[in-house]
């Protein structure tokens, strides 16, 4: 029982410390993405070509950093979240934790193609500058698909559905799962073409959300409760 209790503890801490790379990976991307490398407001493929190859070395760090790093700090988060809550209600965690991986799943894979189609839009822009815009143009969409440019349903869905787990299981407190309710409703409300601007009101509130979280989860007093979690669960 007791190896039990120190294994658990030992995953709330990971994913405690995972919680609060993700929201200071949210607090490097924002100011980099729409201050140093202007990329959002640029509209002209060709400009956007340009501009990412001039800046392509900063670019793909900042995309391992906080798509490809990020979505691997997620899962991690989604499944001791899923070890914390599920006892409690696991038909809705299971849920969200399908949803918190397949989120995951998806910034990784726009994390890497990003880099992988930048590298080649790099190699062939000095050459052949207007086949490097066509190769950008069909690989965009696909990146952007999968990094939620659209919407954010993944992201805004797995935090609802975990704020809602905890309300019921009383497994995080109640002020940071009403929070998340808040978060969560406009991740899923900026999939609404008319409100896809509130997707950046929840990256926002997501910062907050995760470093909450974070904290919440690394103290001591929340991860003491743990035992008593298992022995409900065997009970």
């Amino acid at each position: 029982m007791r190896a039990i209790a120190r294994t658990l503890a030992g995953q709330q801490k990971a994913s405690g410390l995972a919680a609060l790379y993700l929201a200071a990976a949210y607090l490097l991307a924002i100011p980099f993405f729409l201050v140093v490398v202007d990329y959002m407001s640029v509209t002209d493929p060709a400009a956007k070509v340009a501009l990412l190859v001039a800046d392509h070395g900063s670019v793909q760090l900042m995309e391992l950093i906080t798509y490809v790093f990020f979505g691997l700090a997620l899962a991690v988060l989604v499944l001791a979240l899923h070890e914390r809550l599920a006892s409690g209600a696991q038909s809705l965690m299971r849920y969200a934790t399908v949803v918190g991986l397949l989120w995951a799943f998806a910034l990784v894979a726009s994390g890497l193609i990003f880099n992988a189609g930048l590298g080649a839009v790099v190699s062939l822009h000095p050459s052949n500058p207007g086949q490097a815009v066509s190769v950008w143009q069909a690989i965009e969409p696909v990146e952007q698909g999968l990094s939620s440019a659209d919407g954010e349903i993944l992201g805004g869905l797995w935090v609802l559905l975990v704020s809602i787990v905890g309300l019921r299981t009383s497994g995080l407190s109640r002020p940071l799962c009403w929070l998340g309710l808040g978060v969560g409703t406009v991740g899923v409300l900026s999939v609404i073409p008319p409100l896809h601007d509130a997707a950046l009101v929840f990256g926002l509130l997501q910062i907050g959300w995760f470093a909450w979280l974070g904290i919440a989860l690394l103290r001591p007093t929340e991860r003491a409760e743990l035992p008593l979690a298992i022995k409900g669960s065997f009970a």
